[in-house]
C-alpha cells in the first residue's frame, strides 16, 4: 500500500521558518517527481515546488522562489519542505505527491498538513 505521510505543519508568526516532511513508503519511487501543492481556503491546490527522486533537478513556483527549499534523501525515502520567511498569503494545506508525468496527473497524494502564518 502505497503512503505518502506529511508532517511539520504548525502556526507561525509571519517571516518564520517551518520545515514540512514527507514519509514515502508502499513502493519504489526512482521514476517518480515528488512535489508540494498547497490549498488554501476558497482556492484551488495549487503547484509550490517540486524535485526528482535523483535530487538533481527542482522547480519552484513564482511566488515562493528564494524563501523555500525542497530536498530529498533517498535513504530515507522523505522528501522536505524548507519554509523560511513565511508570509500570511503562504497559509493552506499543504499536501505531499507524487507523479511521474505531468504535475496536473499526480498519482499519489498525502492527507496534508496546516500551515498557518499570522501576521
Amino acid at each position: 500500500q502505497v503512503q505518502l505521510v506529511e508532517s511539520g505543519g504548525g502556526l507561525v508568526q509571519a517571516g518564520g521558518s517551518l520545515r514540512l516532511s514527507c514519509a514515502a513508503s508502499g513502493r519504489t519511487f526512482s521514476r517518480y517527481v515528488m512535489g508540494w501543492f498547497r490549498q488554501a481556503p476558497g482556492k484551488e491546490r495549487e503547484f509550490v515546488a517540486a524535485i526528482s527522486w535523483s535530487g538533481f533537478s527542482t522547480n519552484y513556483r513564482d511566488s515562493v522562489k528564494g524563501r523555500f527549499t525542497i530536498s530529498i534523501d533517498n535513504a530515507k525515502n522523505t522528501m522536505y519542505l524548507q519554509m523560511n520567511s513565511l508570509k500570511p498569503e503562504d497559509t493552506a494545506v499543504y499536501y505531499c505527491a507524487a507523479y511521474r508525468g505531468r504535475v496536473t496527473a499526480v498519482d499519489y497524494w498525502g492527507q496534508g498538513t496546516q500551515v498557518t502564518v499570522s501576521s
